[in-house]
């Protein structure tokens, strides 16, 4: 028996080490301009590589107008985190929505809602939460997203957003806990670009727990 029980703590312990904190920096400058490259794993919409400000960036295009998303980096089995820098354009009183999710399709979504003025914690299309947040047509803004396990197995969803030219906030704009959670599935972009004008995304950095690459 007390050959069994060290196999099974032993095996727990190889289990928990084989996970590792993995970053990513994804920039589109080395990628040519059309399709996105394999790294960018289109799941619904019109994404392409494009310049813009004189810099390259990931696109999704508003031809057609959908909840258009791209997942990105590997799938996480843990915490995760993803920040990036997003440029959107209003055209008339018509606003797109944008944002960052973790977790699959089904985890986290932080999203920038100009129409309601808000940034918004939505999960399987349900508000968690939400608070007012100014934003502003054609100025670049930065989004992040973090969904943090802790010891006992519950879990912290943090999110930030703020004008790229700024510094960082030190603290979350919105907070949001959780017992439990399956905490698995890649990091991803969205938008749905409702004004007809394409949203742009750069300077993305992703922070996942996963298993060692081979």
């Amino acid at each position: 028996m007390k050959r069994l029980l060290f196999a099974a703590c032993l095996l727990a312990t190889t289990i928990v080490s084989a996970q590792q904190l993995q970053t990513f920096e994804i920039k589109a400058d080395d990628w040519a301009e059309g399709e996105p490259p394999k790294e960018v794993f289109v799941v619904d919409g019109t994404i392409k590589i494009a310049a813009r400000d004189g810099n390259k960036a990931i696109v999704i295009d508003p031809n057609p107008i959908t909840d258009a998303s791209a997942q990105l980096a590997v799938s996480a089995n843990g915490s995760a985190s993803i920040e990036a820098k997003i440029l959107a354009i209003k055209r008339g009183r018509s606003t797109p929505r944008f944002g960052v999710s973790v977790h699959g399709m089904s985890g986290h979504r932080l999203i920038v809602n100009p129409a309601k003025k808000s940034l918004e914690l939505i999960k399987n299309d349900q508000a968690l939460a939400s608070v007012p947040f100014n934003w502003t047509s054609e100025a670049w803004v930065k989004v992040k997203l973090e969904a943090k396990k802790s010891a006992d197995d519950s879990w912290t969803i943090t999110g930030k957003a703020w004008p790229a030219d700024a510094a960082e906030p030190t603290e979350p704009l919105i907070k949001h806990d959780e017992k439990s959670l399956k905490g698995q599935g890649k990091c991803a972009i969205w938008a749905t670009p409702f004004s007809g004008e394409p949203v742009f995304f750069d300077d993305i950095h992703i922070s996942v727990e996963a298993a060692p690459a081979p």
